[in-house]
């Protein structure tokens, strides 16, 4: 059974997936049929093909050393292994507090401060080209984000 999280100091690469819990979506590396470019992305689970949100859609990985990642300062990073550059970061506020990163029902990735339970990022702010149920269009009037 796969997990649908992971706490800071774990990973997930090229092979593995986060699933959520109750099955529906699942995170991990994938590649675009039509090239050779390695992807970090969430899809549904009975249907693959279907990719809901992308991670590094403007920075592909040209192999498959990718590793998905809590830093150090509590953003949610992903790595390219192969030469150590970080392809794509989720600029997250920065704690000291323990961190895990998990995939919910929503299809909805969500990096979370475990002591305050407070949510640091999240990618449903962050839609590629699908909207899903639960997403918000416009202004976060408390963030100022778009």
């Amino acid at each position: 059974m796969a997990l649908d999280y992971f706490r800071r100091h774990q990973n997930i690469t090229y092979g593995q997936k986060l699933e959520s819990a109750g099955g529906t979506f699942e995170l991990g590396f994938f590649t675009n049929a039509a090239s050779t470019k390695h992807y970090l992305g969430l899809w549904f689970k009975v249907s693959p093909q279907a990719i809901v949100w992308v991670a590094n859609h403007d920075s592909p990985l040209m192999n498959t050393s990718g590793a998905l990642a809590i830093s150090g300062n509590g953003n949610l990073i992903l790595l390219d292994n192969s030469n150590g550059t970080i392809v794509w970061s989720s600029n997250s506020t920065y704690t000291t507090n323990p961190i895990s990163v998990q995939l919910l029902d929503s299809g909805n990735l969500v990096l979370r401060d475990l002591e305050t339970n407070g949510v640091l990022w999240q990618s449903f702010d962050w839609p590629t080209n699908t909207y899903l149920p639960g997403m918000k269009v416009g202004k976060d009037l408390k963030t100022g984000h778009e």
